[in-house]
């Protein structure tokens, strides 16, 4: 059931479905709920889903000049407690992750798992805070023109033909953000801070999903966060890159039915 929730005098869009053990999904930078479509008819069969629109995203309003982790993460808090949801897995792609370690910081004691797909814990270094400085500069003088650049390099090189259609609609769904809502998030991802300390604190298997070929999250610091938890669950995609819930659509699906099982154990 799609609902909107009022936040700070906000509309928030999000979508609540199926029966059973609580997920929640939260999608990346430019993208909304709807790239969880294909997994919400599967995960819908014996669980609860929730997915939502992060503020700026979708159909939901930008909240602030700077979204920070922490205030997205407060709306999903303040969403999970208007629909009485009390234990949760949680997973999220890309900034999504970003936000579900500041939930994960603050609610621990809600998650029974959680997974970074995509994601990394680590703060941005100089360089790449200087890089998303850049960006911005980038999107005010064109911001349209910055989302058909940025949203190709996603997806691995060898990907990009045969998901040539999957790119457009992207592009297309990202371009319904204003600037203000593009800039927003990139300068609360710039600011946010280290999380690796919520991985180490984790009392139960963290999931993480990632790909060779991720220019986003490096192979290498996606890998090094991997040793933090007590135990961590891993998928390591060849052929992939920061898009693998596309890329490598049925093989994330089944990983995350499966991790779903076993935190519900």
């Amino acid at each position: 059931m799609e609902k909107i929730f009022h936040y700070k005098d906000k509309n928030i869009r999000y979508i609540i479905e199926g029966e059973g053990n609580v997920v929640i999904l939260l999608h990346g930078f430019t993208e909304s709920l709807n790239i969880w479509d294909d997994y919400s008819v599967e995960l819908t069969k014996t669980n609860k889903l929730l997915r939502i629109d992060l503020p700026g995203h979708g159909k939901s309003d930008c909240i602030g000049d700077v979204q920070t982790m922490e205030e997205m993460a407060e709306l999903v808090n303040s969403i999970c407690e208007a629909e009485n949801l009390n234990q949760m897995i949680m997973i999220g792609h890309s900034m999504g992750g970003y936000v579900m370690l500041a939930f994960a910081e603050k609610y621990a004691e809600k998650l029974k798992g959680f997974g970074l797909f995509h994601s990394i814990a680590f703060a941005d270094n100089e360089e790449q805070k200087n890089n998303r400085a850049r960006a911005i500069e980038v999107i005010r003088n064109n911001h349209h023109g910055f989302l058909s650049a940025f949203i190709p390099e996603l997806f691995a090189e060898c990907n990009r033909e045969k998901y040539k259609k999957e790119i457009e609609v992207l592009i297309e769904t990202s371009r319904s953000m204003s600037e203000q809502s593009v800039i927003s998030c990139m300068e609360g991802m710039r600011q946010r801070e280290d999380k690796t300390h919520v991985l180490k604190e984790a009392k139960f298997p963290v999931l993480f999903i990632g790909g060779y070929e991720d220019v986003r999250v490096p192979i290498a610091k996606f890998k090094e966060q991997m040793l933090f938890p007590p135990e961590s669950t891993a998928l390591l995609m060849t052929e992939t890159g920061h898009m693998g819930y596309i890329e490598q659509r049925d093989k994330t699906l089944e990983f995350i039915k499966k991790y779903i099982i076993e935190c519900n154990k």
